[in-house]
């Protein structure tokens, strides 16, 4: 008799993918990691493939071969939208590689990572930006979260955006005086705007690598610059905006609930952005619990496949005990 995987754990980003087999008491039984899950850019078979070689590397790393595979709870990037979660739900479906599927966008992960109750708020600020919240009787709170389309403002791919407009303006002369004329050219080795703009637009520098103006940002605003003071400002109100709306969603504005932060661009702590939403939120939701997320959103799919099949509460805290 082979061993028994309780929940197929999958939190999916652009980036990577974490796998993790649990076992029926909690017991992380095997773990993998894979490629990033980008069905926009290379289709969702091919998408899928990257989930199946990681799950594959999994299963092979059993003690023993799987006696059957259960609930599979997948976090997946770019599952944005209620209907993109019901199609990658049918197509996760159609591969077999549980009992049963649940699909969610991976925020979700993030946000049940933090908390020991499927209750509560996580607004996420990496290359883009989203906020999730949920509330044990199962009402969820989400964004489209899918670019300017849909309202959304910041993230660290938004923000060096941002940053580039203001210094090119300000070299030319449209805009006002900033120090990011100077910074963010510098940080490439460049002399100016102008120089920098060009290798942007002509391939020198690959526009992949504009989010490492993100932290040159921060720095030019730390040391006292306007401009970039000013948008991370907008950045800490954007975020408070969206963690309010889904806490008043879910009914939680007024009661003690956690806000959890994750992403890159606020797992970096900076204190100009951090301390201010904080000092926001207090005002807007006296009673939230604000943190950043440091548990591995792997965790989050788990505990919320945990959710889905009944496990008991000692079961959930074995899991969360070996990724402590």
């Amino acid at each position: 008799m082979g061993v028994n995987v309780s929940v197929v754990a999958v939190d999916a980003g652009n980036s990577k993918t974490d796998v993790a087999l649990i076992g029926t008491d909690g017991t992380v039984l095997a773990t993998a990691r894979g490629g990033g899950f980008q069905p926009p850019v290379v289709g969702v078979d091919a998408a899928l493939d990257v989930l199946g070689s990681a799950l594959e590397r999994a299963v092979a790393s059993l003690t023993s071969p799987p006696g059957a595979l259960g609930h599979v709870s997948a976090c997946l990037a770019n599952a944005d939208l209620p209907v993109e979660e019901a199609e990658l739900t049918e197509a996760l479906e159609a591969r077999g590689w549980g009992a049963s599927v649940e699909v969610r966008n991976d925020t979700f992960a993030i946000l049940r990572a933090g908390v020991d109750e499927p209750r509560g708020v996580a607004v996420v600020c990496g290359a883009g930006i989203n906020c999730v919240g949920m509330v044990p009787d199962g009402r969820t709170a989400r964004f489209p979260a899918i670019g300017r389309i849909s309202g959304d403002w910041g993230g660290g791919s938004g923000l060096a955006e941002e940053a580039l407009w203001f210094a090119a303006r300000a070299e030319d002369g449209r805009g006002e005086p900033t120090e990011l004329v100077r910074t963010l050219p510098g940080h490439f080795g460049l002399g100016s705007m102008y120089a920098l703009i060009e290798a942007l637009h002509r391939g020198a520098i690959p526009l992949t690598r504009r989010h490492e103006l993100t932290p040159v940002l921060f720095a030019t605003g730390a040391a006292g610059d306007a401009v970039a003071a000013a948008l991370v400002e907008r950045l800490a109100e954007e975020v408070v905006a969206m963690a309010s709306v889904a806490l008043t969603r879910l009914g939680l504005l007024e009661e003690e609930a956690p806000v959890l932060l994750g992403g890159s661009v606020l797992a970096a702590r900076h204190p100009q952005l951090n301390d201010r939403i904080a000092e926001l939120l207090a005002a807007r939701a006296p009673k939230a619990v604000v943190r950043v997320v440091s548990e591995p959103p792997v965790l989050g799919a788990a505990l919320l496949g945990l959710d889905r099949t009944g496990a008991a509460p000692e079961v959930h805290r074995r899991l969360r005990e070996q990724y402590a």
